[in-house]
């Protein structure tokens, strides 16, 4: 067939220019929400003129004829800056957008008959969205539904960047990383936004706790009536597939693509029902859309927690459990106050310290860069004195309390959380701060809490006056702080959503922005409720019932009642933000008091020397946690000699890692093991 004839050769070239559903679907796994800004939506535009078409074909300052942005505001034609993938540019458009003050340009290569296009404002300095696209372009005599897409639009350029430099799957001279196959170096295939899936269950299967609990060959799984919807058979599948080494193997049939040519990668496995059966009645988990990897892997420990594990069986999440104590010391007349928290991970903020601006100077696309910070000095923050604003139920003292929060036990494996994000414009933005992390062994010893001294005099806990009727979740009050969110604001989010996660406290912050109180501090004192009045666990029968009224069944109302204090109208928000809560079914409440009154045992260990040692991490790569990709580093024993190196778990491509030591500075989430 000759290509020459008629249309055939525009017909072929545009079907291999074209977008295919894979890449569309790589596109939107990567989509950040992009909104209009003011000078989009203000747009006042110079006299109308007709833009002659050879005048569209080169940048007005230099030769350039690609990588050209139009001027919304007076017409005028200039290229971009370089991209990454060797796209080349001046900057005149920005030059020209600065020297004018015309802040608003489309790329016009991008431009879609569909009325898409990659829109800047060089001042805001983001991409936006133009809902007047179509007849700002009029105004220059273009008309859209003429145009054609040439060029690759930003998101598809960062696509590319990150899948083959973010998490590149080659060595700085070019060749490519080597697959490695056999027992626990099984790749997960992505089954559309769900490498947070996969990067959390490779972490955790590698973990002995979570081995020895759910790799049993040599065992039949427990029988149940529906397979597909049963946790212990899923994990047990799937803890299978990753560890027995029977699906790590080279598959002739892989195809090539322009990121990866033709090496001989494994299918991989496709959890779709472990991922079906976690998201079950979840908002954001049953959905295709990306997620956080850090909100999952707490999903998965309170899905685990909730199963049952008899005996010999070890519930695997108990791995992870420790204990932090709380001191709060007036600082009027010194008394003191101790609480224990049990915890199953720890979220560090991480100090923000830009270095200075001329350092990037003449950079093309040159980003915020930042000062290296060390995981001892996050820790030393996150376990820092902090002042409160709270009265002293024993001197009635107005200055507050001391408060700092150290370990009172440690885990046998330490999940943390980097807590790396700024608000901008109301939405969490990542930041690309350095965490230095070694692979040696660190000490932890300092961090442990001293206990109660002989010389400290404690406040009277049997005062009911003095006990707080509510106490900020301490890990999602950090991730909210993390988010930028006051911290007035966010306990009262905590406290008018049961106090639970911070993903449902974001949302009612989101709700009540509004609100006339919202910045009015949330009482913290000890005002008692009507339920804490008659015994603190009781629960109202005539508002159980007024709830079932509402449709909500008596668990769940039990439940809500029992997290919010009595409060009705919080505990109705409480159900509607922990839909998947089984609740409260209070069969036996006289036991339950007598179990509440004998010592609790706590999690986790004291004894010391308490060193850890990383043996893995989630990264991320992409400017949000709910969009990009998310692979894991993982420390194993790989060829004959059973030598220990950093492998990558990218999807299904499982290769010896490159460069784990700069991609530690920017992992999301650390897994420590006791050394």
């Amino acid at each position: 067939m000759d290509r020459s004839q008629g249309q055939l050769r525009e017909v072929v070239d545009k079907i291999l220019r074209a977008s295919t559903f894979a890449r569309q679907v790589e596109v939107k796994a990567w989509e950040a929400e992009i909104t209009a800004c003011e000078h989009t939506l203000m747009l006042d535009q110079a006299p109308s003129r007709a833009i002659a078409s050879q005048d569209l074909g080169h940048c007005s300052m230099c030769d350039l004829k690609e990588n050209l942005w139009l001027c919304l505001q007076c017409g005028n034609l200039a290229c971009g800056r370089a991209q990454f993938g060797g796209v080349s540019g001046n900057g005149h458009a920005l030059a020209h957008g600065d020297s004018q003050s015309h802040p608003v340009a489309v790329k016009l290569g991008s431009i879609t008959p569909d009325g898409t296009a990659d829109i800047y404002c060089y001042k805001c300095n983001d991409e936006k969205v133009d809902p007047e696209l179509a007849p700002h372009l009029a105004h220059w005599g273009i008309n859209i539904a003429e145009r054609e897409k040439t060029e690759k639009s930003l998101t598809e350029q960062n696509v590319e960047q990150n899948l083959k430099w973010g998490f590149s799957m080659t060595t700085e001279d070019g060749k490519e990383l080597t697959p490695v196959f056999g027992k626990g170096l099984t790749g997960l295939k992505n089954l559309g936004n769900s490498c947070y899936l996969a990067s959390t269950l490779q972490c955790l299967f590698s973990l002995p706790a979570f081995q020895e609990r759910y790799y049993r060959p040599q065992e039949l799984p427990p029988p149940t009536a529906d397979p597909a919807m049963d946790l212990e058979t899923q994990l047990r599948k799937i803890a299978d597939g990753l560890l027995s080494g029977n699906y790590s193997k080279p598959d002739s049939d892989v195809h090539s693509s322009e990121y990866s040519p033709e090496i001989p990668h494994q299918r991989g496995l496709a959890p779709a029902m472990l991922k079906h059966l976690i998201g079950r009645g979840h908002e954001e988990f049953s959905t295709m859309r990306q997620q956080d990897a850090f909100e999952l892997l707490l999903h998965v420990f309170k899905l685990i927690n909730r199963s049952p594990h008899p005996e010999p069986a070890r519930d695997p999440s108990r791995a992870f459990r420790f204990a932090m104590e709380q001191r709060l010391e007036c600082r009027t007349c010194k008394k003191i106050r101790y609480r224990t928290d049990e915890q199953d991970n720890i979220s560090v903020p991480v100090p923000v310290r830009r270095l200075p601006e001329s350092s990037q100077e003449g950079e093309a696309n040159a980003k915020d860069e930042f000062e290296p910070v060390t995981l001892e000095e996050c820790l030393s923050i996150f376990t820092g004195e902090e002042i409160v604003e709270l009265a002293c139920p024993a001197c009635s003292g107005k200055e507050g309390f001391v408060k700092q929060s150290l370990f009172k036990t440690f885990p046998q494996v330490l999940a943390v959380n980097a807590r790396r994000f700024d608000i901008v414009n109301w939405v969490p933005t990542k930041l690309d701060v350095p965490v230095v992390v070694g692979d040696e062994p660190f000490d932890l010893d300092r961090f442990l809490s001293k206990g109660k001294q002989d010389s400290e005099e404690l406040l009277p806990e049997d005062d009911a006056v003095s006990k707080p009727s509510f106490v900020p979740n301490e890990a999602a009050l950090g991730q909210l702080e993390g988010m930028g969110f006051p911290r007035v604001r966010c306990e009262k989010a905590l406290h008018a959503t049961g106090n639970a996660d911070a993903e449902a406290a974001m949302n009612w912050l989101f709700a009540h922005m509004e609100d006339p109180d919202i910045d009015h501090p949330v009482d913290l004192g000890g005002h008692q409720t009507a339920a804490s009045a008659s015994g603190g666990s009781g629960v109202s029968a005539e508002a159980i019932e007024t709830l079932g009224a509402m449709g909500i069944a008596a668990p769940q109302a039990r439940k809500a009642l029992k997290e919010t204090g009595g409060d009705m109208e919080r505990a109705v928000d409480w159900v509607f933000s922990h839909p998947d809560d089984q609740g409260d079914f209070g069969d036996n409440a006289a036991a339950d008091s007598a179990t509440s009154d004998a010592p609790k045992e706590v999690s986790g260990s004291a004894e010391l020397p308490a060193r850890f040692r990383l043996s893995s991490i989630v990264c991320h790569k992409g400017a949000s946690i709910h969009a990009g990709h998310y692979v894991a580093f993982i420390r194993k024993k790989v060829g004959e000699k059973g030598e220990e190196e950093w492998v990558l778990f990218n999807d299904e491509k499982v290769v010896k890692a490159h460069d784990v030591e700069e991609m530690k500075k920017f992992a999301y989430v650390y897994f420590f093991e006791r050394a």
